[in-house]
C-alpha cells in the first residue's frame, strides 16, 4: 500500500454504497465524486471506527 493511503478501497466503497454514489464511482470513478460526498463518506467512515473502538473497549471490560 504506497503511502499516505489510510482506508482500503473496500472500506471506502462500502461507505459509498451506503451513501448510494458507489455506482457513480464504479462507472466514472472518484474523480466524478464531488467534495461535499467525498466528505460523507469519510464521515460515514468515522462513525464506524468509532463504533467499532467502542464495541472492543466494552468487549475488553467485560473480559475478567
Amino acid at each position: 500500500m504506497p503511502r499516505g493511503r489510510v482506508a482500503s478501497e473496500r472500506l471506502k466503497m462500502e461507505a459509498a454504497k451506503e451513501l448510494g454514489i458507489a455506482e457513480k464511482i464504479e462507472k466514472e470513478g472518484w474523480e466524478a465524486v464531488t467534495t461535499q460526498e467525498v466528505g460523507l463518506v469519510v464521515k460515514n467512515m468515522i462513525k464506524k471506527g468509532e463504533a467499532a473502538l467502542v464495541k472492543k473497549n466494552l468487549q475488553n471490560s467485560e473480559e475478567p
